[in-house]
């Protein structure tokens, strides 16, 4: 396999030729197939189609290396107007033969790995970076080996994703951990920090997990950075990776056993048969109400900033051990202590006057779900989900603090439901946003008793990992977590465009001050307007709005050719790999104009200011050619089936699959070449 192909998967990226508006409905749909190396290969790809879209008789043709075609025949009792469904196009486009198995994507996974392919200026949000320290003895070879086994072992590091047309987790037969060996003398821990972030991962080529060690000085500690990324892996899951990783270097780099199980297989097939009775009931009812206060700050102007802010504040001696032992008093634990006063802070952010419903993200692990062994299944099997409570300034505060604890165990009995589920469920918009902060809290980290003796046995020490801290979508997140000494650690990430350096420091500081506060109240029950007093003389953050979402569709010429030759329309949307069309347009030899039709903002139904430019070209009389990558190609198809259908003339369409730049440059003009070009 050349450097080329193994940098954009195990085969070429496929190509699809579709001649859109030909043939009646429930006639046979023939599709190019371009790319497929071997007859073999088209005879798994053909069966493949057959076993997955029963509803269609399926027949293969094959004209010479990497050219073949796929009859679809759909039975008598399935037609449709759009036989090109999702799913189809999904399956049609990838991965390539033996590439990956596809697995169902829902719920918070499902969530993140849209935001994270349809929102690329904000990719790093999406990044989190784990870091400990490795004091000790560190045999380079055995620690690389022991994450190779670890990644045999555990299919959640032979995981990718793919968004052509439906989002979905594809599960590889094999991946290489990426581990990289670095010195202070070559970077500084900040420096790398930052470019290690801003590196990103492609997200169609496992693993979604990468390490690099910074190794001091002989005798030093060296300092291990582990990167992943957040629709895959949150910090629950990199703990149990950690502990793995820990028994294979002791035993001289080698996991014993087998596959876990269960694993993201047996949780998909588990979530498949969950009914959604109990919790389309609960989320009926507890969805955030419209008029909930859900912002940290009151209305405010541009903040005049960008990126992502980061902030810690810790809550030391005495507060941390005062704060459990006044929660536990009350019935409660430290989460529903920190929740409480959060629920203050959006109150008092309101300037409401009366009783006001508050809501806010609350993120759950899933890893007390009723699968049996769910608990060892390192992968992201919880979600962020809303809590609301209704804030009334005159009610005691222990009945607040009763509110959130009971919304927690509410809550906890449906960890796998999406904000999708619960925005159908509760009537709201698809993008409509339920929440504006998400409140964490993170429990022990280590290695465990047992590991950590045993290590202590071959002279090393590793003390618990510390998050760096990634956003989850929202404006503000708040993670919570112990440090060794028992001070209870306050990390807040945040959108610096929403919120204001300042804005966030006070509201991460007053969420501290209140946590304080609560352990000195000498009343043992005061009301809610008596807490609330207690920040008088703060002024309140202010939060930016959130900027509107416009849709548009912008035609810009790439490159001019023949008068009357044919056009080639490239589809840019949200998610198309960066860099391809542009290879493409540089090395393209035919005499076709080129134009790029730029789709802005969300995903959506096709645009009709996109039709519109599109019937301008056809206007004048040239041949169009649809040409999509990823997911443009779903675009390209819905536009390419809207054109024909309006204009009575077939409309060529260049479908192909996810790839890296380079991959999927090629497979366009794979795809093109199967397209009948007129010269002008």
């Amino acid at each position: 396999m050349s450097r080329r192909d193994a940098a954009d998967g195990p085969g070429p990226v496929l190509a699809v030729v579709h001649e859109a508006g030909r043939g009646a409905p429930g006639s046979t749909l023939v599709l190019g197939l371009r790319g497929l190396r071997h007859d073999a290969d088209a005879e798994v790809f053909a069966a493949r189609i057959a076993e997955r879209h029963r509803s269609f008789r399926v027949t293969l043709e094959g004209h010479g290396p990497g050219r073949h075609t796929l009859r679809l025949l759909p039975d008598a009792a399935a037609a449709g107007p759009a036989p090109l469904s999702a799913g189809l196009l999904a399956d049609l486009l990838g991965p390539y033969p033996g590439g990956g198995e596809p697995l169902a994507l829902d719920g918070y996974r499902r969530e993140l790995l849209v935001e994270a392919v349809t929102r690329p200026e904000g990719a790093e949000r999406y990044v989190e970076q784990i870091h400990w320290n490795w004091a000790g003895p560190l045999d380079r070879d055995r620690f690389d080996a022991a994450w190779q086994s670890v990644c045999g072992r555990e299919s959640v590091l032979r995981a990718a994703f793919d968004w052509t047309a439906v989002p979905r987790l594809l599960l590889h037969p094999c991946a290489e951990v990426e581990v990289v060996h670095r010195t202070r003398a070559e970077i500084a821990w900040q420096d790398l920090l930052d470019a290690d972030r801003a590196r990103g991962f492609a997200l169609n080529r496992p693993p979604l997990l990468r390490l690099t060690l910074l190794e001091g000085e002989p005798g030093a500690p060296t300092r291990i950075l582990l990167t992943c990324h957040r629709a895959l892996l949150d910090e629950r899951g990199v703990g149990l990776l950690l502990r793995a990783f820990y028994r294979a270097y002791l035993a001289a780099g080698v996991l014993p056993g087998g596959e876990r199980r269960p694993d993201l297989w047996d949780h998909a097939r588990w979530l498949a048969r969950q009914s959604d009775e109990g919790a389309r009931e609960l989320w009926t009812r507890a969805a955030p109400p419209r008029g909930a206060a859900t912002a940290p700050g009151r209305p405010g102007a541009d903040t005049r900033q960008s990126g992502q802010g980061r902030l810690r504040r810790r809550l030391g001696e005495p507060y941390g051990p005062r704060l459990r032992s006044w929660a536990a008093a009350r019935g409660a634990g430290e989460s529903s202590a920190l929740h409480l006063v959060w629920a203050l802070l959006l109150y008092r952010a309101a300037a409401a006057e009366g009783p006001l419903p508050v809501s806010f993200g609350v993120r759950l692990c899933g890893g007390d779900i009723a699968l049996p062994g769910a608990a060892g299944i390192p992968g992201l099997l919880g979600s962020a989900l809303p809590m609301t409570v209704r804030v009334d300034p005159a009610a005691p505060l222990t009945g607040l603090l009763q509110q959130v604890h009971d919304a927690r165990l509410d809550m906890a009995a449906y960890p796998w439901v999406s904000g999708d589920r619960i925005r159908e469920w509760s009537g709201r918009g698809p993008g409509e946003r339920l929440t504006e902060s998400v409140i964490v809290f993170d429990g022990p980290a280590g290695p465990g008793a047992d590991v950590g003796r045993e290590l202590a046995a071959q002279g090393i020490g590793v003390d618990a990992p510390r998050t760096v801290g990634a956003g989850a979508g929202v404006p503000v997140t708040v993670v919570a977590r112990h440090e060794s000494g028992g001070a209870l650690v306050l990390d807040a990430v945040y959108d610096r465009a929403r919120l204001a350096d300042a804005d966030a420091a006070a509201v991460l500081g007053q969420c501290v001050g209140l946590l304080r506060a609560l352990t000195d109240l000498p009343d043992p029950d005061p009301t809610v307007g008596r807490v609330l007093d207690l920040l008088a003389d703060d002024g309140v953050p202010v939060m930016a709005g959130r900027p509107a979402a416009a849709r548009r569709a912008v035609v810009r010429t790439l490159r001019s050719g023949a008068s009357s030759a044919d056009v080639i329309c490239l589809l840019v949307v949200p998610g198309v790999v960066g860099g391809c069309y542009e290879l493409f347009t540089r090395e393209h030899r035919g005499p076709q104009t080129i134009v790029a039709l730029d789709l802005e903002g969300p995903p959506g139904p096709v645009v009709p200011a996109a039709l519109t430019a599109l019937t301008g070209l056809l206007a004048s009389g040239r041949r169009l050619v649809l040409c999509g990558c990823g997911p443009g190609a779903g675009a390209a198809y819905e536009l390419g089936r809207v054109l024909a259908q309006g204009t009575g003339s077939p409309v060529s369409v260049v479908m192909t699959g996810l790839g890296g730049p380079r991959g999927s440059a090629d497979a366009l003009a794979r795809g093109l070449a199967g397209v009948a070009v007129r010269r002008g």
